[in-house]
This record gives C-alpha cells, sequence and structure tokens, in this order.
C-alpha cells in the first residue's frame, strides 16, 4: 500500500508486471512513481479504479502513461494493439458508473482529461481478470459511499482494497447527492466483512484477510465489524429521532454520534456531515 498521494493505492507485483488499486492525486503522480520504482522496474499494467473521486483516480492518466499496455508484440512495442488502447499506455479498468462519474455530462465540461479516463469500463457487477498468477475480482456496491464504489479483491494475496466505503480516519463520507446511502454503505460494509477471514484458529503469519481502505491504516476483518456496527449504531439513533419528529437541527443538536466522535470526527465538519448524509438518506422519497 502507497499512503500519502491522495487516496491510498494498491500495489501488486508479479511476472506479468505492476497492477495498481487507484492512482491518487494527480500532483502527487511523481512521488507514487518514485515509490513504485524502490519496489521494481517492472511496468504497470493495470490501473483499477474503486470509485470516481479525485484524490482516487486523478492520477491515472499520469501512471497509465508511465506503463505499458500488455498487449505487447515480441520485440515488446505496443502495436497496433498498443494504438487502440491508449497509445501503448497501461489500461485502466473500472465500471461503467465511475466512468459515467469521470465523463462530461452533454454540453459541461469534463471533469478530468480524457487521458484519466477508463479505457476498459464493464457493466457487471462482478468483473475479473487473472494476472501475475492471481486472480483479482472487481466487485461492485452499489450506493453506498457513492453510485459508483467497488471493491478489489486480490484472492491468492488474500487482500481486499476497499476504497472509501471504509475510511480509518473519519466518519464514512456518503454522498447523497451522487447516490450514496446510508443502507448502500452498510450493505457494502456486509460484503467486506463477508469478504474478509480472521487469522484463527491458527495463526501461520499476518491477521487473516488484509483490508486496505480508501484513506487510514490496512485493517483486519474485526475492524470493519467494528466500523460497521457504528454506522448501524448511529443510524439506529438518527432513525429513532426522526420518528419522535425531530428535525435535522435537534438532531445534530443531540449528537447522536458523540460516542465515535473521538475516533472519527476529529476533522472540521464530519461528524455534522455524517449526520446529515444519514438523515437525508433516511427521509428521502423512494
Amino acid at each position: 500500500m502507497i499512503a500519502g498521494a491522495g487516496g491510498n493505492i494498491g500495489v501488486q507485483i508479479g511476472v506479468d508486471g505492476v497492477v495498481l488499486v487507484d492512482s491518487g492525486a494527480a500532483a502527487a503522480s511523481d512521488r507514487v512513481l518514485a515509490a513504485i520504482k524502490k519496489l521494481t522496474d517492472l511496468p504497470v499494467r493495470y490501473i483499477i479504479n474503486t470509485g470516481s473521486d479525485a484524490d482516487h483516480v486523478a492520477g491515472n492518466g499520469n501512471l497509465a502513461k508511465a506503463g505499458l499496455t500488455i498487449f505487447t508484440n515480441a520485440i515488446g512495442n505496443a502495436g497496433l494493439a498498443g494504438a487502440m488502447t491508449n497509445n501503448g499506455a497501461a489500461a485502466i479498468l473500472a465500471h461503467e458508473s465511475i466512468l459515467r462519474r469521470m465523463s462530461a455530462p452533454t454540453g459541461k465540461p469534463a471533469l478530468f482529461p480524457a487521458e484519466a479516463l477508463p479505457t476498459e469500463a464493464f457493466q457487471r457487477n462482478r468483473w475479473y481478470i487473472r494476472m501475475n498468477d492471481e486472480p483479482i475480482e472487481v466487485l461492485v456496491q452499489p450506493a453506498a459511499h457513492s453510485d459508483s464504489d467497488s471493491f478489489v479483491f486480490f484472492r491468492k494475496s488474500d487482500v481486499v482494497a476497499a476504497g472509501d466505503v471504509l475510511d480509518t480516519t473519519k466518519f464514512p463520507v456518503i454522498d447523497v447527492a451522487r447516490g450514496g446511502s446510508v443502507q448502500g454503505e452498510i450493505d457494502a460494509l456486509n460484503k467486506l466483512i463477508e469478504l474478509a477471514i480472521p487469522p484463527g484458529p491458527f495463526i501461520y503469519e499476518g491477521i487473516g484477510t488484509y483490508v486496505m481502505p480508501g484513506h487510514g491504516r490496512v485493517c483486519e476483518q474485526l475492524d470493519v465489524v467494528d466500523y460497521r456496527d457504528m454506522v448501524l449504531i448511529v443510524r439506529d439513533v438518527i432513525q429513532d429521532m426522526i420518528h419522535r419528529g425531530m428535525t435535522l437541527d435537534q438532531i445534530k443538536e443531540a449528537s447522536p454520534a458523540k460516542a465515535y466522535e473521538t475516533e472519527y470526527g476529529t476533522q472540521p465538519g464530519s461528524t455534522n456531515a455524517f449526520v446529515e448524509s444519514i438523515y437525508k438518506s433516511l427521509t428521502s422519497k423512494k
């Protein structure tokens, strides 16, 4: 995991080259490439995006251009296949919901340059490839942090990259305006718990399944359980307050997330944003 470049970046290295999960902020691309160079001289082959937020995808173009498509000929040139895949650069893989969020709406400027957009987009809720002798699954989580979230599961390595569904540095950001919902967040965290396996009863090495959050430290299954329980408890408290006829301002004043603020509410505004997103999610018309 490479941290400090915006969102966390996953790095898988093997004989086929390098597979990245997310690319960080554009301004950090040189530092990310330098960090990868310390690990291997092999080229980046794939970048797999977990979401459409700039701190996870803005570096796509820079890192892809520094990589090399898997479609190379015998002397290492990208050739015709390379010309058809972003001029020989590494492929950028994502669910079509991420491509839609990153693309320009009709008549409006694009949020990202064309070189940062996914070059391979899929529509199914599960996609898979095999790289470096490892099956890699991309599992779409609808309506969680937003309407464009995915997990990336490295099955042989027993590592899951969770994107911004899991953030150990603050309360989850549930972007209701972009299709997120508190129930979708809970469902996604439950799926993450289902994917992760603890180390017992015989602890051979490590902590079981490693879970890489969108921001913050590497986690194990129990950390995800604690995070899910926090969201569930705060959701239920706010739901009860809504049933009692309390307004959003009254709910904020009552501090329904107070028990968790010392751990997840240290960033200014994050607690109010979390409470408000749950309120809007619970009161929005279906």
